[in-house]
C-alpha cells in the first residue's frame, strides 16, 4: 500500500482524490501497488463529502507521517505551497503539482532538491496537462533541436477575444460574461494581464532549452487594451487576434514574450475555440461544463477528459490505444477494458433518453463522436 496526501481540495484536488478512488483497480494493475489517499489538507471542512474523514488542517501531520510517500499539491500560488512542497521533498516524499506559479518561480530549486534526494518532482498538469505537453517535451522530443514554441496558453483570454471578435462585445462585456460563466476569476488579473501565459511559456522554454527562465524578465502584455478597432484591422488584413506566448531560440539566444498578435486565418490556431457543439451537445472546455439539449450533464474528471478528446476530434475515429495514451498517458494493453468502461459511462450520460445517438462504436477501430442522419 502506498499512501498519498492531497494538498488543496478544490476542483483539481477533489478530481485527484476521485480519480484515485474510481480508477483504483486500473492503477493497482499498472503499478502493482495500491495507492490510497490518507490525508487531504485544506483550511475548510467538507461535511457530507466522501473524504471528509481525511481532511486535516495541519501540514506537519503529512510532513511527519513516514507512511505518506506521495504528496499532490493543488493549492495554487507560491506561498504556502512552496514551503509545503520543499518540506515534503526534504522529508523524502515524491511531489506532484499542478501549480504553474510555483513551478515558474521555484521549479529549478525544487527539481534540484528532488534530484539530490532521488525523488520525483512532477508538474505535467501545470502546462497543457490535457494534451499532455511536458512529458513529450522532456521525453520523446529530448533529442530534437527546438527552435520555437508558440501557442495559445490561456483559455480565459481566448474566450474573451473570441467573443469580442465574433459578437462585437467590448472587453468589459466579454470579461463580465466570462466571470458569470465561471471562466474567469473574480480577480481576473492573472489571465487578462498575461501573467498566466507568461508563467506557462517560461516553464516550457526552460524545459526546451535547459536554461532557467525568470518569468519576471519576460515581456508580458495582456489583452486589456485590445479594442474593436484592432479587430476591424485584423479582419481587413485577413487575420485574427490571439494572445500568444512565444519563445524563439537562435544562435544560442532565447527570446520570450507574451502579447496579443494578429495571426493569419489559415493558421490552425486562428480557429481555436474552447466551446464545441455536436447536434444539441455543447462542451465548454474552458469552463469544463457539458449540456445536452440544454440540460447540464455532470461528468467525472476522466469522463470529461475522454469527451474533450473526442469532441476536439469530432468526426474522427479514435482507437482505444489513442484514447488510453491521451487520457491516462500510458500505452493501451489489449486485455484492459478501462476505455470501454468509461465510454459506457459516457454513453449512458450523453445518449440515454435521446433518439439521436452521438457516441458511436466503430467495430475493430474505436470510437467517434458525430451526428449521424
Amino acid at each position: 500500500m502506498i499512501y498519498a496526501a492531497v494538498m488543496g481540495y478544490g476542483t483539481i484536488g477533489s478530481g485527484v482524490a476521485e480519480g484515485l478512488e474510481k480508477n483504483r483497480d486500473v492503477i493497482t494493475a499498472r503499478t502493482k501497488e495500491e495507492i490510497q489517499v490518507k490525508y487531504i489538507l485544506d483550511l475548510r471542512e467538507f461535511p457530507g463529502d466522501p473524504n471528509e474523514d481525511k481532511v486535516i488542517h495541519d501540514f506537519s501531520v503529512i510532513e511527519q507521517d513516514e507512511d505518506v510517500k506521495i504528496v499532490v499539491e493543488t493549492m495554487g500560488g507560491v506561498r504556502p505551497a512552496y514551503d509545503f512542497v520543499k518540506a515534503s521533498l526534504l522529508a523524502g516524499k515524491h511531489v506532484v503539482t499542478s501549480n504553474k506559479a510555483l513551478v515558474a518561480a521555484c521549479g529549478t530549486e525544487l527539481l534540484q532538491i528532488a534530484r539530490d534526494k532521488g525523488l520525483n518532482f512532477l508538474f505535467e498538469a501545470s502546462v497543457g496537462g490535457g494534451i499532455p505537453l511536458i512529458r513529450p517535451l522532456t521525453g520523446a522530443l529530448a533529442g530534437e533541436r527546438i527552435v520555437e514554441i508558440s501557442g495559445i496558453l490561456n483559455g480565459t483570454t481566448n474566450y474573451i477575444l473570441t467573443k469580442m471578435a465574433k459578437e462585437g462585445q467590448t472587453f468589459e462585456e466579454a470579461l463580465r460574461k466570462a466571470q458569470e460563466l465561471g471562466y474567469a476569476e473574480r480577480n481576473p488579473e492573472s489571465d487578462v494581464e498575461g501573467y498566466d501565459t507568461c508563467r506557462k511559456i517560461s516553464i516550457l522554454t526552460a524545459l526546451a532549452t535547459g536554461r532557467e527562465v525568470n518569468y519576471e524578465d519576460v515581456y508580458t502584455e495582456g489583452i486589456t487594451a485590445v479594442t474593436d478597432t484592432d479587430f476591424r484591422y485584423a479582419a481587413a488584413l485577413g487575420t485574427c487576434v490571439k494572445l500568444f506566448g512565444s519563445s524563439r531560440m537562435e544562435d544560442g539566444r532565447v527570446s520570450v514574450f507574451v502579447c496579443p498578435m494578429m495571426i493569419p486565418q489559415e493558421n490552425p490556431l486562428s480557429s481555436v475555440s474552447d466551446v464545441f457543439t455536436v447536434a444539441d451537445l455543447t462542451v465548454d472546455c474552458a469552463a469544463r461544463t457539458v449540456s445536452r439539449g440544454g440540460v447540464p450533464v455532470a461528468l467525472s474528471s476522466k469522463e470529461f477528459a475522454i469527451l474533450e478528446y473526442l469532441v476536439r476530434n469530432r468526426g474522427i475515429v479514435l482507437s482505444r490505444e489513442k484514447i488510453s495514451h491521451h487520457v491516462w498517458n500510458y500505452d493501451y494493453e489489449g486485455g484492459s477494458n478501462v476505455v470501454d468502461v468509461y465510454i459506457r459511462y459516457l454513453r449512458k450520460k450523453l445518449d440515454d433518453g435521446f433518439s439521436k445517438k452521438l457516441l458511436h462504436t466503430v467495430r475493430g477501430a474505436g470510437y467517434v463522436l458525430r451526428e449521424e442522419p
